[in-house]
């Protein structure tokens, strides 16, 4: 671990169209070399599938349920004790469970082919909003390692 000061955290831009912080997130994890605008006609184009499918709710508050869902609440990191590596079970900090499911939606969409990318991230953020899909099942096998190595709980600190 780095022994110099503490990064402090940026504020997160909101973002132009819809004047949110998640979908910004969203955008920013989408972003591959620099190219937002890319990033953002995809996130835009999977927002209007999304309300072509629903056109009663709003494809913000799909978006927030369907990360919500995705959140993992706890996850296992390596710990050495005495040159035996265990995986101890630890809770996960906000940041890094909305970082978690963002990044598990948009790797499950870019893995499906055969479909445009904002229609697979249509598609794997409905799942998630529902339950069910890729990122939620990433989520349970998270939580059952983490269930799996409770007996090493005591290695925390």
């Amino acid at each position: 671990m780095s022994r110099r000061r503490q990064a402090t955290r940026r504020p997160v831009n909101k973002d132009a169209k819809f004047q949110s912080a998640l979908v910004s997130k969203l955008v920013n994890t989408i972003m591959r070399g620099g190219n937002k605008s890319t990033a953002q006609r995809i996130v835009y184009r999977a927002f209007d599938r999304i309300s072509e499918k629903n056109p009663a709710s709003n494809p913000i508050e799909i978006l927030q349920r369907a990360v919500d869902n995705a959140k993992p609440r706890i996850e296992t990191k390596p710990r050495r004790v005495g040159g035996a590596t265990y995986q101890v079970p630890l809770e996960v900090p906000s940041d890094r469970q909305a970082a978690l499911a963002l990044r598990w939606l948009v790797d499950f969409a870019d893995a499906r082919k055969g479909a445009p990318m904002s229609d697979a991230l249509a598609l794997e953020i409905m799942e998630a909003y529902q339950g069910q899909g890729n990122a939620i099942r990433k989520r349970d096998d998270v939580h059952k390692m983490a269930q799996a190595n409770k007996a090493f709980a005591h290695f925390r600190w």
